[in-house]
């Protein structure tokens, strides 16, 4: 079965290979495709780095943890992820009537923080391949009356179905070390930006204090599997987390990916000793 989706505007939709149907009413102004993803399922399984597997294993972890998410990040960071976020959004320099695209956009925190900057003439889209992760956003992203209208999409970031240069913004929050290709995920939202138009992207790194290390070390590999066996009932996603974390590049090793993949005016704002980084990125104007 098929989801339809309406693109509103001028957006215009890129062939997906597979879709879902929507039953909603079908409306100029919303949303209402989704691209069916290549796997929904919830068993656990170890994870590996075979590109195939990883995204199915990915989407099953986000599939398992969708409905305690939230209260996770809240707990696990003590917090600190709201501030960071808002932090990250700040660097894109949104203005009313803004398009922005939230990328791997999970139960949407940044694209509500978006909404309150591009206000009622502008549109934020939420764009994730786990269903379960969109609809567990939902009540936050409805509450938004006289914000930005958040829309959903559910589809595979390595092939945004958005044409060419239609975004102002595009940012992506702990969700592009979950990608199979970090590369293409990169140039997808480079293709997608408007020329002049900024990327952000919001991801977990290295402390750069050696002792505040030693100590997020232990954090993370003993303290958050415990807990996300405990509350979220799945020790193996919590466990997967700081793995993926240590394999991610350094600030530095990213910004020279950036620049290679054509971004200009690349930099990064290290948040808590730097645990969390906000990379930013320009597309060359034409």
């Amino acid at each position: 079965m098929s989801r339809e989706l309406a693109f509103a505007g001028s957006w215009r939709r890129r062939p997906a290979p597979q879709q879902l149907e929507d039953r909603r009413p079908k409306t100029k102004d919303n949303f209402l495709l989704l691209t069916q993803t290549h796997c929904d399922n919830n068993s656990p399984m170890p994870f590996d780095d075979a590109p195939q597997d990883k995204s199915r294993q990915v989407l099953a972890h986000f599939n398992r943890v969708a409905a305690r998410y939230d209260l996770m990040n809240s707990l696990l960071s003590f917090g600190l992820h709201h501030w960071w976020k808002r932090v990250a959004v700040g660097l894109l320099d949104l203005r009313p009537g803004g398009q922005v695209l939230d990328v791997c956009g999970g139960t949407g925190d940044l694209a509500v923080i978006a909404a309150q900057r591009i206000g009622p003439r502008g549109r934020a889209v939420v764009y994730d391949f786990s269903r379960a992760m969109l609809e567990a956003g939902r009540p936050k992203t409805a509450v938004l009356a006289g914000w930005g209208k958040i829309l959903h999409v559910q589809g595979d970031a390595l092939r945004l179905a958005f044409p060419d240069n239609c975004f102002d913004a595009v940012m992506v929050g702990f969700g592009i070390r979950n990608l199979s290709s970090m590369d293409a995920g990169f140039r997808e939202m480079h293709r997608v930006l408007k020329p002049g138009g900024r990327m952000m992207c919001l991801e977990f790194s290295c402390p750069a204090t050696p002792w505040f290390r030693r100590l997020y070390d232990l954090y993370s590999f003993a303290v958050m599997p415990l807990a996300g066996k405990i509350i979220a009932g799945s020790r193996e996603a919590y466990s997967y987390l700081p793995e993926s974390i240590r394999k991610f590049p350094l600030p530095e090793e990213l910004s020279a990916l950036l620049r290679s993949l054509g971004f200009t005016q690349v930099g990064y704002h290290r948040l808590t000793n730097g645990i969390a980084v906000a990379h930013v990125g320009v597309k060359e104007r034409e």
